[in-house]
């Protein structure tokens, strides 16, 4: 790593010109959080977002810090914003921040629930550059949606926000994280994303984080042994009937060579860590939207903190880049596909276990399981164990 000199240098700003010759990876992508609230209560999610009824009343990221962000970004290697939250519409300031995304000429991707992208978002949005829209969409019908996000009347207003933005020139890609109450409608849903003119459906998988550590307990989510199988049967069945393509969100080593060398659809890789960066609601730097739960995981501030010198010399940070992959733990340590995978989800193993180096919880079950395929294991062998493994309609029931 650099001398002190030159991490003196970073920090005060000195010498930002010359970051790309530094010894640390580009920032290709910065995650903004763009707000603390939003406007509906989804049972699953990783966050956990305070509700918000009418006007914003949370925390909202500032536009001229994130205007200043992108600008002191962009000598890092930035190329792409994502917008998330909470929800990203929510923020006041939503018009500006996408005309600066546009102005300085950065890809965009964007993760919202469509319910408040009118047409002129939309097509505000559609003005940025490679625009990547997901919209999330949790079952083919009113009754199972408003049931996963908990606002009566937010499926009609999703499946609207969706056709303004196809309207606009987009097609977005529709999210659906299957649980019990809604994993029978999947078939169901890949038929209204091809009817609204989505371009993707991507299945996700409810993580044990925050709400969704509430749904796991409660039994509500689908067992792994389960998903497993509904992830073959999408990627070899389902997908051979379908007119747009699908992607079933689970680890690498669970996925065919074909699905993992072949074309892969935007937003749908694995989590390029090495090149990423969070910026939550008040503006603090954190490792990704984990930091909002996981103080530990926020390095600094915009407002007094120059980014070069937290991307270059966060220990954290550094420890990632030194570590990756070698130093996993557990089944990510033993799995073949470590360095395309790694680890899945840094921040969700970190939340499970406060070590940022443990497997992922996933793969582990499917390990005790007995389900992990052996031939991505370094070791040849994946131990069984005594497990009893349910149907999917029983998971599904």
């Amino acid at each position: 790593m650099m001398d002190q000199q030159n991490a003196y240098r970073l920090v005060s700003g000195e010498s930002e010109r010359d970051v790309k010759e530094q010894a640390f990876p580009p920032l290709k992508t910065i995650y903004f959080y763009l707000t603390e609230g939003c406007n509906l209560r989804c049972r699953h999610c990783w966050l956990g977002p305070k509700y918000e009824a009418g006007e914003p009343r949370r925390q909202c990221l500032d536009v001229e810090l994130f205007r200043s962000i992108v600008s002191q970004g962009k000598p890092l290697g930035l190329a792409t914003v994502k917008l998330t939250g909470g929800e990203p519409l929510l923020n006041p300031g939503i018009e500006q921040i996408l005309d600066i995304a546009r102005q300085e000429k950065l890809c965009l991707t964007m993760e919202t629930n469509g319910v408040l992208c009118t047409p002129a978002l939309a097509g505000r949005i559609a003005s940025c550059r490679q625009p990547f829209v997901s919209v999330s969409l949790d079952g083919a019908d009113a009754q199972t949606h408003e049931w996963v996000r908990g606002v009566e009347g937010c499926f009609d207003a999703a499946l609207q926000g969706i056709r303004n933005l196809v309207a606009a020139g987009l097609r977005p890609q529709i999210i659906m994280t299957l649980m019990r109450r809604n994993v029978d409608q999947i078939e169901a849903l890949v038929r209204l994303a091809e009817s609204l003119g989505a371009s993707s459906v991507k299945f996700n998988i409810v993580q044990p984080t925050s709400r969704g550590v509430s749904m796991h307990r409660a039994g509500e989510t689908v067992l792994v042994g389960d998903l497993i199988r509904l992830g073959r049967w999408v990627q070899e069945d389902l997908s051979r009937q379908a007119a747009i393509p699908l992607i079933f969100s689970q680890p690498s080593a669970f996925k065919t060579l074909g699905r993992i060398f072949g074309h892969e659809v935007a937003g749908c890789g694995v989590c390029g860590i090495l090149n990423i960066l969070g910026v939550l609601a008040d503006g603090s730097y954190a490792l990704c939207g984990i930091g909002e739960v996981m103080p530990e995981l926020v390095f600094g501030h915009s407002a007094a903190d120059r980014l070069a010198g937290v991307w270059a010399q966060t220990p954290v940070l550094q420890e990632i880049r030194c570590g990756m992959p070698h130093r996993f733990d557990g089944i990510c340590g033993d799995c073949i596909m470590k360095k395309l995978c790694m680890g899945s989800c840094m921040a969700q193993n970190y939340y499970s276990s406060r070590h940022l180096w443990a497997g992922f919880w996933y793969c582990e079950q499917a390990r005790q399981c007995g389900l992990f395929p052996e031939t991505r294991l370094a070791s040849g062998r994946s131990p069984l164990r005594d497990t009893v493994r349910p149907s999917l309609t029983k998971a599904a029931g």
